[in-house]
């Protein structure tokens, strides 16, 4: 390939939608960005409009490329990455979503997912997929879609018919990269570690499982065909007489965490990540073994290169990360986040007060639906400064219950944590996050390793890059933070441990919403 020519990603995330553009190293060429709206039709309810995604992506795609005065031609394949287990259900014929989008972190599926769990199917569930039965996953949001749709409560009416159409394939499922991937090709196809964030795929059969299709009543006929992470066949090509007016092959698509891991290089097993985000999501590749936890980590496909075998991964997922930063903003207790290190640094400690920011539950290791965000220790001296050191201090805690929880499942001690999105510019929360779990805290030089894993995973199976170790060379280290040994960690870690205690189970019929 000339040094004329680009890869593509496309990011979609929780909050917004990004388009990057890397080069043959890898740095970041151009870049362009758009928030789309947080629907909340009730407590616990989290949507997106399908459409406004869409829209929003064919505008950040030509923006970025307008900024850079690079040509839709010049850009050899397009990567895709995406927000896991958001669930869209579309018509076939007109491409239009019979309804918004129902976010991961949504929990109007709770009731079922407790419905599983007393009827002793959780072990049946974590067996196929890995997955701790949640109402994160996509198998009962899509089956709530299917048969609960309230068109009151819904932005789009539900079709009556919905369920019929989709068993004769007139109505479609997919994530939010088959949704993105069906708008830019026409093809409905998904990849590996989006399928396998489902609850519908079986991670060790690598098909769809017929017995969780029928458990969550979902026809086979809606569902989209599997491909590999990096797919020398490609998923399609961008139409010419479409918005980008270029003929551009679709070849690579990785689930938001997946796409990081693959973007940090993180390529053999034992190698791990922790991307902080709207959650954060530390993932540790395990390579071609499917490591079952006993400490409530998931067990999930890393990524899948053609006519290679899955690797595998352990996965910590923490719902509230930078999401508690956005609601310090909110509730005017900052008003940027980038005041967050002056505050926190303004004072010695938090003073004892310790928030649990469990706004949508609790995840990895916990697991608890039903914890609630909770603020413990406030005596009459809590100013906001303690507040906002407690919060960041959450991030950290949040990660070690997961670090503890992989080191035990994985026999791997881990010495050095990769690090990367929006949280690790900031130096205090990357120096507290070392000290809070006794490792080192790597962070590299270009950040958008999301987008860049994507982009890896399309520009491998175009042969833009020829191997894995090319892209290992392009890695670089932006600064690494040592732990400073602090002899009361521990101690203020077992007090973390007492406080996510008070949180849970908070949403129940006594206490709840």
């Amino acid at each position: 390939m000339t040094a004329r020519t680009y890869v593509g990603a496309i990011d979609q995330g929780t909050t917004g939608t990004r388009f990057i553009v890397f080069d043959h190293e890898g740095q970041v060429v151009a870049n362009a960005y758009e928030t789309h709206e947080q629907i909340y039709p009730e407590p616990g309810w989290v949507e997106h409009d399908p459409v406004e995604i869409w829209e929003n992506t064919k505008t950040v795609v030509t923006e970025a490329l307008g900024q850079a005065g690079i040509s839709p031609d010049q850009l050899a394949a397009i990567g895709v990455t995406n927000q896991r287990e958001t669930t869209v259900l579309w018509d076939a014929d007109s491409g239009k979503p019979v309804y918004n989008a129902i976010v991961w972190q949504d929990r109007r599926t709770t009731d079922r997912i407790e419905e599983l769990e007393d009827e002793g199917k959780a072990d049946w569930i974590r067996e196929k997929t890995g997955l701790e039965p949640d109402a994160y996953f996509s198998a009962t949001k899509a089956e709530w879609l299917l048969e609960e749709g309230d068109p009151i409560k819904m932005e789009r009416a539900r079709p009556a018919d919905v369920r019929d159409r989709a068993e004769s394939g007139d109505v479609l499922f997919g994530t939010i990269d088959s949704w993105l991937i069906y708008n830019l090709t026409g093809n409905h196809v998904t990849e590996v570690t989006n399928a396998s964030r489902t609850m519908l795929y079986d991670i060790h059969d690598c098909e769809w499982d017929d017995e969780l299709l029928e458990e969550f009543s979902i026809p086979r006929e809606m569902l989209p065909e599997v491909r590999p992470s990096s797919d020398d066949a490609t998923y399609g090509s961008t139409d010419p007489d479409g918005f980008l007016e270029a003929e551009v092959p679709v070849a690579g698509a990785l689930g938001d965490q997946q796409a990081a891991l693959f973007g940090q290089t993180c390529f053999d097993a034992g190698d791990a990540k922790n991307t902080y985000g709207t959650g954060s999501f530390v993932l540790m590749n395990t390579g071609e073994e499917a490591v079952e936890s006993d400490h409530g980590l998931l067990t999930t496909i890393g990524f899948q290169r053609s006519g290679e075998p899955v690797q595998y991964a352990l996965e910590g997922s923490i719902f509230v990360t930078g999401a508690a930063i956005e609601w310090l903003e909110d509730v005017d207790l900052i008003a940027d986040p980038a005041e967050t290190a002056e505050l926190a640094r303004s004072v010695d400690s938090t003073d004892g007060v310790y928030v649990v920011p469990a706004f949508t539950g609790l995840g990895a290791p916990h697991w608890d639906q039903r914890a609630r965000g909770t603020i413990v220790g406030m005596t009459r001296g809590t100013r906001k400064e303690h507040i906002v050191r407690a919060t960041l201090e959450s991030i950290a805690y949040q990660t070690r219950d997961v670090t503890e929880a992989m080191e035990a499942d994985s026999g791997i001690e881990m010495t050095s944590l990769k690090v990367d999105g929006g949280a690790v510019k900031n130096n205090y929360l990357c120096q507290l996050q070392s000290d809070i779990i006794g490792s080192e805290i790597v962070r590299p030089i270009v950040d958008e390793t999301t987008a860049l894993g994507s982009a890896y995973a399309a520009g491998l199976a175009v042969g833009y890059w020829d191997d894995v170790d090319s892209l290992r060379n392009n890695w670089q280290v932006d600064r690494e933070f040592e732990p400073d040994q602090d002899d009361d960690v521990d101690a203020k870690y077992g007090r973390w441990q007492d406080a996510v205690e008070r949180s849970r189970d908070w949403a129940n019929d006594g206490g709840g919403e």
